[in-house]
């Protein structure tokens, strides 16, 4: 399948935009369980960055968060304005050590949806994209007790069907 069909569909899902927010969100000095998730290769400052948790099973990675919530899976959303510089990062709060799988997009225009033509995506473990989402254990991210940091390199459209890092 081709990345335009399946992000359509499992990125951008009837949502409701403060689902797991309340759940991932840090507190001041986090101790853990905790991603700190450090994001590298944005195409600009602007906009909010929306990383989100799932676990790490393909039937349940980028599925809905009203199901997942609605079935008692795990789903946790946090979403961080674009600094205009400096290091860019965000936290997300889990329920209990272990394995999970993580998008973030970047929505350049501040909004909840995704746009296939301006805005970005990055997952855990920066699979390579190329014409298709990763499967749920190409964006695993293992995160332990206290706080756990990991890096995703975001990716945008390159052609007609594809996403990959920006060129500098």
């Amino acid at each position: 399948m081709i990345l335009l069909a399946l992000l359509t569909l499992a990125v951008t899902p009837p949502s409701t935009p403060a689902l797991g927010t309340a759940e991932a969100r840090c507190r001041p000095h986090e101790t853990g369980p905790a991603l700190i998730v450090e994001i590298d290769g944005l195409k600009d400052r602007v906009g909010v960055l929306r990383g989100e948790l799932y676990p790490a099973r393909d039937g349940d990675f980028l599925a809905d968060d009203n199901v997942l919530i609605g079935q008692g899976k795990t789903f946790r959303r946090a979403v961080v304005t674009v600094p205009s510089a400096g290091p860019v990062s965000l936290c997300l709060r889990v329920p209990a050590p272990g394995t999970y799988a993580l998008s973030v997009v970047h929505a350049r225009d501040g909004g909840h949806g995704f746009s296939l033509l301006h805005d970005g995506i990055g997952f855990a473990s920066n699979p390579r994209l190329g014409h298709s989402k990763p499967h749920a254990d190409q964006a695993s991210v293992v995160v332990h007790e206290g706080l756990t940091t990991t890096h995703v390199v975001m990716n945008y459209r390159s052609g007609l069907f594809s996403f990959a890092p920006i060129k500098r």
